[in-house]
């Protein structure tokens, strides 16, 4: 089986957070999408934390309105490396990872 490397880009960001009016995590997966970046997953999170060390979670005695958001893309590494400037710019608050992947199965492949 023949594989790719590849890039994973992971931004970690809060439910609540935003980009003028709009949320950040649709700003980030439109700025995605607008780079011809492959694909994006925005994972809904259950409860954690972030960098003030407040939890936040999802039970029903301590709901909150700020649970934790992910949003994963894989691409090869030129577009992802391409994208970052961009997200930092739209990112006010936020984790922001990338690691090198080897995509073994891709259909359709992922485009140069």
């Amino acid at each position: 089986m023949e594989s790719t490397t590849a890039t994973k880009l992971t931004v970690y960001i809060g439910d609540s957070d935003r980009h003028g009016r709009k949320p950040l995590h649709l700003a980030i997966v439109e700025l995605l999408h607008e780079e011809s970046v492959s694909g994006a997953t925005v994972l809904h999170g259950i409860e954690g934390y972030g960098s003030h060390k407040q939890i936040h979670t999802a039970r029903i005695l301590d709901l909150s309105g700020d649970l934790p958001l992910v949003i994963v893309a894989v691409d090869r590494p030129e577009k992802i490396e391409a994208v970052l400037p961009k997200l930092d710019e739209i990112i006010g608050e936020g984790l922001v990872t990338t690691e090198e992947a080897r995509v073994v199965i891709s259909r359709p492949p992922l485009q140069p």
